[in-house]
């Protein structure tokens, strides 16, 4: 048992273990016929710092399209350049309301057992992304939050900043890879909320400076449909939530509003969750029910690992890179 992935074969036979062993192994099957995968990432994965894995799975050209939430965009920056002083609170279960409102006054927003500062953080990359959001607004440009992302990395003016390895910044891997990022609801993140302060302070006159919603749908069944006429497209989705409910939806939106019948539907799909299926939980809905919405065909490879994202998609990660 030299490497995770022969442990894994060995160890992980059985329920939720196996569908981890399985999952993966459809993975790299896609891959190595040709095929791509598309990436949802819910939940507080980058924060989580899932990007030291993710990152490599990037660089090696086993991800080719991403969905995310606005605070997974944000919060890998978030990390990139703040990361030392972050705290973590293991005992977080212990915290007590009063305990709560003392982490507030000190400016610590905690995500689970680990705390993010505003200020090294938060108010680090609102000046410096401020900045690109007046320039484009003057210029009367338009960009999606990624592509803001990537002009605020590629400019250099956070390299001083940085507080981890680069390498474990899954950011940074999509912008050397130039992958699309589509982020759905950007505006329930912080530098979503921080913008839309900014337009109603009058600093940004056009509110779509920032491009976001039907657009961001618009261009993403542009790039399905190119990217599944050449080759299968699967589809692995960590934790539930918008990231993963919006980017699906597009192959029943082509097929039955637009009439694309010739349009192939997603050719895997996998879902990292702990989410109940039951009382009408979308995040928890097995992959069969998505065969009924026109997402999935009944012969499509369909995975769901009921189990926590930050233990398992690393796991899934190692052995797609055969770690």
């Amino acid at each position: 048992m030299s490497t995770i992935s022969s442990f894994l074969k060995l160890n992980y036979r059985h329920f939720n273990a196996a569908a981890l062993v399985d999952a993966a192994e459809a993975y790299k099957k896609l891959l190595n016929s040709g095929g791509k995968m598309f990436l949802t990432l819910g939940g507080a994965m980058s924060t989580a710092e899932l990007g030291i894995s993710l990152a490599e799975m990037i660089r090696e050209d086993k991800v080719h399209g991403i969905c995310c939430t606005g605070a997974n965009l944000e919060e890998d920056v978030f990390n990139l350049v703040a990361h030392d002083f972050y705290e973590r609170i293991p005992h977080y279960r212990d915290l007590t309301p009063v305990d709560e409102a003392a982490l507030l006054a000190r400016h610590m927003n905690r995500v689970t057992d680990t705390c993010i500062p505003e200020q090294e953080a938060m108010r680090r990359i609102e000046q410096v992304v401020l900045e690109e959001w007046i320039a484009a607004d003057q210029a009367d440009e338009r960009y999606f939050p990624y592509e803001f992302m990537y002009k605020i990395l590629r400019s250099g003016k956070l390299k001083s900043s940085y507080q981890i390895d680069p390498k474990h910044s899954w950011i940074i891997a999509a912008m050397e890879k130039n992958l699309p990022i589509f982020v759905p609801g950007w505006e329930d993140s912080t530098l979503g909320n921080m913008y839309t302060s900014h337009c109603m302070t009058g600093e940004i006159k056009n509110v779509h400076t920032v491009r976001t919603g039907i657009e961001t749908m618009q261009v993403l069944a542009n790039w399905y449909v190119k990217t599944a006429g050449e080759a299968p497209l699967g589809f692995f989705q960590i934790a539930g939530g918008i990231a993963g409910d919006f980017p699906i939806c597009v192959v029943p939106m082509l097929h039955q509003d637009l009439r694309r019948e010739d349009v192939p539907r997603w050719a895997y799909f996998c879902q990292i969750s702990d989410s109940t299926t039951s009382y009408g939980s979308y995040s928890g809905a097995v992959p069969n029910e998505k065969i009924t919405w026109g997402k999935l065909l009944p012969e499509t490879p369909k995975f769901i690992i009921e189990s926590d994202a930050t233990i398992v998609a690393p796991l899934v990660f190692a052995y797609v890179l055969g770690w």
